[in-house]
């Protein structure tokens, strides 16, 4: 293998593809897809083809720091150990909590799930994980007995037809959608439905799209159980043979969602597209239902998994390729996570709170306090936090200021906390911001361990990058600090791979079969054999991988049966009024991921969408008197946030979308968690992300504009977003209030150089621009109103010259400028850079016809895919049909 050629795993979405990562001659990292990788053959998205445009070390946390000030490693793991350990002494071990990530790997989790749990002996350790997939993973158990998956990315292929319910695939698991359409296109008999409120870039490969009315899954697939019934397509066999519970959920159906007109009516669909949903899904034998946030993140979001589940358990369509529900993690490693037990309400290696299993792991670890009792969860948590039960925190790679709901309980649960510890990588961020303790962690490509994707797949992820700074593994912190509370013996690990075989070896503890997660034949990995294991599904067992589950009909309940649950529909817990009467759902963009600290250190990651925006549907912007690209406030009854009007018929009227990955180090007014409530799932304890009633206004400004500058700056306004550009940080900002004098205010800002300026007091416009020996420094363009500025794009092209000649000078602040960078309008393909004016010009002037055409043109969508549907939208506005072959066109 070439030396400076690894292997790894992407640090982005549960897909979990493999990467070869080559550092280059001078320092940089080119990212590829790993071709062998049995999770994408090839296939990366666009946030993975810029990976290695993020490795750099700006904004990095590296090395440890006491309320600010930077301090030894041994003063600073002293300080924790001391710090938990007196809050301990003094209030007990449920006063002190971790608050951990899908982010960490396997072996960190491990790590610090066994100090909490088994050591100190509380099980408050909770994951943001929770967040995520806690609806599935309860779902899963109620249903199976145990948190698994049954499929695998094999049935994407195999499937007749694919049902996605919840997910934006396209944007949010580019490579699994890049799989799905590939197959469809191989397979004439595949069907796509797709079950989402939005018209979303997934609706592209879609046969049917149902854009039900928020909130309402429950009562469509209660629905599907009662027509299965009175259709005669229940699997009565398998049923008979391998499950429990029919009657009540049956009855549940009925009475819920007995009949089409019913579930047409609660769902605010068409009585055809239900009906034709329905008979797709009785007459494919070989049915896969794909699921995410949009079913788990709901206060009913166990019982929509649980009625997803029911469909197919009723239909005997579980365990056989081809078919079964299929929830996709949205982390790297949220499995990892609940595989060790991150979750509070877990013990270890799918383990929970039984008695014969809690002594069984304090038997393994030697445990002098093991937890017997779940812990709080993330919501919980905090709650607990701000009234003072939970004086000690430690959180690791997550910043849950801006991840969770009603932020301003988060801030203020923080900031009256005793004692906050923070590992992370990055040095600023908003939960940072509360840490009485930093410790720097590690970064992708700097630390080794394990990762485990949504098929229950672990693959390893590789260092390849020298650690910078003062930078350590998070398992070696966790396990310093254990060692300095008097644990030192249990943890003495010397690699990644120690961890690796305890944990394996746990899993396989008295199990002989009995319990569902097995590594059993990786708990002798050598240090060389862990270094090049290759990737694998568990359960592990003598030498064999286990693709699927339950084919056997064998589940892991108390009696070996599949367990069918009652589920009743239940409103979302805040629903609209007269003065909320919009209603709010949340989620990603193509090209962000969580709250940017990785993602917005690339620029053209940020040049799809660079600001924090709102869509509503043109009738209610019409209502609201709000234009397009207008500044809007949002409010709910805990707070507001100030976004970007997009104006979108995708959306269903009466329900607006806006993306969360915004915080305050981006943008001054775009937390969404200021917005939600903490509303939670009663069995899962996962928050209500996708329904919060809002009310929506323009938000009345003196003055909008825009400021390009080479350094970062400390801008004091109402309205702020942060856009990294290639050469230059772009500022949008606005104020309710004007200066009293803008080239005053403005220099405090900008700074000293040759000041060119431009005044229209008639049309409030104001221009200027800050040269350093010739070169463009900084520029500022203000007006009254958005339309009124001028485009970005030729302006920031002038900040790659070395020195600004006299006619580039002269035409900069009129905001057309002789620039040697044509304006490629906002960006379409991120994977190469193409933007919408490009795109534009290419299809005119050089008659491109087809998605094959700009492919071989521009490269436009022959990467990860995800930009295809707006490639169709432009070629159709010019009067052309746009369909293609996904596998030839989209490379891998």
């Amino acid at each position: 293998m070439d030396a400076h050629k690894i292997s790894t795993t992407c640090p982005y979405c549960g897909t979990g593809c493999g990467l070869w990562a080559t550092v280059l001659p001078n320092g940089g990292v080119k990212v590829q897809g790993d071709k062998q990788h049995p999770a994408n053959f090839g296939r990366i998205c666009s946030k993975g083809a810029a990976l290695g445009e993020t490795v750099n070390l700006e904004g990095r946390l590296l090395y440890p720091e006491i309320r600010g000030q930077r301090v030894n490693w041994d003063t600073a793991l002293d300080t924790v150990a001391q710090g938990f350990g007196q809050v301990i002494a003094k209030h007990g071990a449920e006063a002190v909590a971790f608050y951990v990530s899908g982010q960490l790997l396997t072996e960190d989790y491990y790590v610090a799930n066994k100090l909490m749990k088994g050591f100190i002996g509380s099980a408050n350790i909770d994951t943001n994980s929770r967040l995520c997939m806690a609806s599935s993973v309860a779902g899963h158990k109620r249903a199976f007995g145990a948190d698994i998956v049954p499929g695998c990315y094999e049935d994407l292929e195999l499937a007749d037809l694919v049902v996605l319910v919840g997910t934006n695939l396209a944007w949010c698991h580019p490579v699994l959608y890049q799989r799905i359409a590939a197959a469809k296109q191989q397979n004439s008999k595949m069907r796509v439905v797709v079950i989402d409120p939005r018209r979303t870039a997934t609706c592209d490969i879609a046969d049917l799209h149902l854009a039900l009315r928020s909130g309402t899954d429950v009562v469509l697939f209660n629905g599907l159980l009662d027509f299965l019934r009175r259709n005669d397509r229940l699997d009565f066999e398998f049923i008979e043979a391998h499950t429990q519970g029919l009657g009540a959920a049956l009855a549940g159906a009925r009475d819920s969602a007995g009949g089409i007109p019913q579930v047409a009516r609660a769902c605010d669909l068409e009585e055809a597209q239900v009906a034709e949903f329905y008979r797709l899904f009785a007459a494919t034998e070989k049915t896969l239902s794909i699921y995410s946030q949009g079913v788990n993140q709901s206060s009913s979001g166990t019982d929509k998994v649980n009625s997803i589940i029911n469909c197919h358990l009723a239909s005997g369509r579980i365990g056989k390729p081809g078919m079964g529900p299929f929830s996709v993690t949205g982390q790297p490693n949220a499995m990892g996570g609940r595989e060790v037990g991150a979750l509070a309400n877990q013990l270890v290696a799918h383990m929970d709170f039984a008695a014969d299993e809690v002594a069984r792991v304090k038997r393994f670890w030697n445990a002098p306090a093991i937890a017997d009792k779940p812990g709080l969860k993330a919501v919980d948590l905090f709650e607990a936090i701000r009234h003072g039960r939970v004086k000690a925190l430690w959180i690791m790679a997550t910043n849950p200021v801006v991840s969770l709901p009603n932020a301003r309980a988060v801030r203020a649960a923080l900031a009256a906390c005793e004692f906050v510890v923070v590992s992370d990588n990055v040095a600023n961020t908003d939960t940072s911001a509360f840490a009485h303790v930093k410790l720097p962690a590690q970064a992708w490509g700097e630390k080794s361990g394990t990762v485990t994707n949504s098929e229950r797949r672990i693959s390893r992820q590789r260092a390849f990058l020298p650690t910078p700074g003062e930078a350590r593994a998070d398992w070696w912190i966790v396990s310093e600090v254990a060692k300095r509370m008097g644990f030192a013996e249990a943890f003495d690990y010397a690699s990644p791979a120690a961890i690796f075989r305890e944990y394996a070896a746990l899993s396989a503890y008295e199990n002989q079969g009995s319990r569902d997660f097995d590594l059993s034949g990786l708990q002798a990995l050598s240090e060389s054999e862990y270094e090049s294991l290759l990737p694998l599904q568990w359960p592990y067992v003598n030498g064999a991988a286990k693709p699927r589950f339950f084919a056997d009909g064998r589940f892991y309940t108390a009696n070996g049966k599949a367990q069918f649950i009652a589920t009743s529909p239940r409103p979302p817990q805040h629903l609209p009024d007269a003065e909320y009467d919009l209603v709010l759902n949340t989620g990603r963009l193509r090209d962000q991921w969580h709250t940017m600290t990785r993602t917005g250190k690339t620029a053209r990651l940020l040049t799809h969408v660079g600001e924090p925006r709102l869509s509503l549907h043109p009738q209610d912007a019409s209502r609201l008197g709000i234009q397009d690209k207008q500044l809007a406030l949002v409010q709910s009854t805990l707070g507001e946030v100030v976004l970007r009007v997009t104006i979108d018929d995708s959306q269903r009227r009466g329900e607006a979308f806006a993306p969360f990955h915004w915080s305050r180090q981006f943008a001054a007014q775009a937390n969404l968690g200021e917005l939600i409530h903490p509303s939670t799932d009663p069995v899962s304890g996962q928050p209500e992300f996708k329904h919060t009633p809002i009310k929506v206004c323009a938000w009345q400004t003196a003055w909008q504009g825009f400021v390009l500058a080479r350094a970062e700056l400390a801008l004091e306004v109402p309205f702020f977003t942060k856009i990294p550009g290639t050469h230059a940080l772009r500022y949008e900002i606005a104020g309710t209030q004007l200066p009293d004098d803008w080239r005053s205010w403005l220099h405090t800002v900008l700074g000293d150089g040759d000041w060119l300026e431009y005044r229209d007091s008639a049309n409030h416009q104001y221009r200027c621009a800050v040269l350093r020996n010739g070169r463009l420094h900084a520029c500022a363009f203000i007006a009254a109103d958005y339309p009124s500025l001028p485009p970005r794009e030729g302006v920031a092209g002038l900040f790659s010259q070395p020195v600004l000649n006299a006619q580039e000078r002269l035409s900069l602040l009129t905001g057309k400028p002789v620039s040697q960078t044509e304006d490629a309008g906002a960006t379409v393909c991120s994977c190469f850079n193409v933007g919408q004016k490009t795109l534009q010009r290419a299809i005119l002037e050089q008659q491109l016809c087809s998605l094959e055409a700009i492919g071989a043109a521009l490269k436009a969508g022959t990467n990860c895919g995800s930009c295809i549907p707006e490639l169709k939208a432009l070629l159709q506005k010019h009067g052309i049909n746009a369909e293609r072959n996904y596998e030839s066109h989209v490379g891998g």
